[in-house]
């Protein structure tokens, strides 16, 4: 979901894009103010919003892009980017001043750092401090965390003795230990073998995980595969629609292996000297989004067909920070 690329494929990337972005097809509906007020000296000033193009970050966009308008700001919807590498080029050339963007997807993939952080404060802290020097300001970020993560179908949980945290696999007949990965998370330097080893059930060891007992199989094929039983454990993100869509339970991670994906606004440093109050505006945002949230948001999406647009405000709504128009 968060579009990763290893570092020498994003240089390529960011070196061939950045030029031409256009406005989304799409455009969000107006609302009035509400919680989020008007902000003095916002009117006529113009803001752009970028988004990257899957659901989430769609969805995301538009509550920017309602907020803000709400706010006083006349905003550009550039909704939709094709890709993380486009993203990061139209916020680096000024053509995107807003957008929302993960901590570790910015840490490992747009700085090229070795490794990610699990703590989500030191990992927020690490990659606002280092992006400073690129021109973009981290707003603080939400609660969260759209990382990795192992999901079992709920049903399957006391059948597997009440299973809750990935340390508990280990206690399973080697036979229990089957999974479904995607194809990127399979081979990745921080991904399922390394996770196997930290948690002490080495991939291709007969006492640990078989190889046969692994699918390798597309991102939504994971969700649908794990749901209907062919593997116990399926790889999945954690603020992702279908987790309660499927009736899915994320096991915790308890030995705080995975990098933290907080999602957070980044806005271009000149356009936050000039309009401090962008903070004040993602203030009143960012401590609502929870990874059940998002799931709820999400799923409207994914699995019921909504609207992205419509989803953003009619949250936005339900919360009081903007009325209808």
């Amino acid at each position: 979901m968060r579009h990763r690329l290893p570092a020498v494929a994003l240089a390529t990337a960011l070196a061939l894009s950045g030029c031409g972005l256009e406005s989304a097809n799409t455009s969000a509906p107006q609302a009035a103010p509400a919680g989020i007020e008007p902000v003095p000296g916002a009117e006529g000033a113009e803001v752009v919003v970028g988004t990257k193009n899957f659901t989430e970050a769609l969805l995301l966009g538009k509550v920017a892009v309602i907020a803000l308008q709400a706010a006083g700001f006349d905003v550009t919807d550039r909704s939709g980017i094709p890709g993380a590498a486009p993203a990061r080029a139209a916020m680096l050339d000024g053509e995107v001043e807003v957008q929302w963007e993960y901590t570790g997807t910015g840490w490992l993939n747009y700085l090229a750092m070795p490794e990610g952080i699990p703590d989500r404060q030191e990992q927020y802290e690490a990659v606002r401090d280092a992006d400073l020097a690129n021109g973009l300001t981290w707003l603080p970020p939400a609660p969260a965390n759209n990382t990795y993560a192992f999901a079992v179908r709920s049903e399957a949980v006391g059948e597997l003795g009440g299973i809750d945290a990935l340390s508990d696999i280990a206690a399973l007949p080697v036979e229990e230990r089957t999974f479904c990965v995607e194809s990127e998370f399979a081979t990745r330097s921080d991904g399922f073998e390394p996770m196997l080893e930290a948690y002490g059930i080495p991939l291709g060891d007969p006492q640990g995980v078989p190889r046969e007992n692994v699918s390798v199989l597309d991102t939504g094929a994971v969700y649908t595969a794990t749901d209907n039983g062919l593997c116990n454990f399926g790889e999945v993100f954690t603020t992702d629609g279908r987790i309660p869509a499927l009736d899915l339970t994320v096991l915790a991670d308890d030995r705080a292996f995975f990098p933290a994906y907080n999602v957070a606004p980044v806005v271009l440093t000149e356009t936050l000297e000039q309009h401090p109050a962008i903070a004040d505006v993602f203030a009143r945002i960012t401590p609502l989004l929870t990874d059940d949230v998002l799931q709820r948001l999400n799923a409207r999406i994914d699995v019921d067909g909504e609207d992205p647009a419509d989803v953003a405000l009619d949250w936005l709504v339900n919360e009081g920070l903007v009325a209808p128009a």
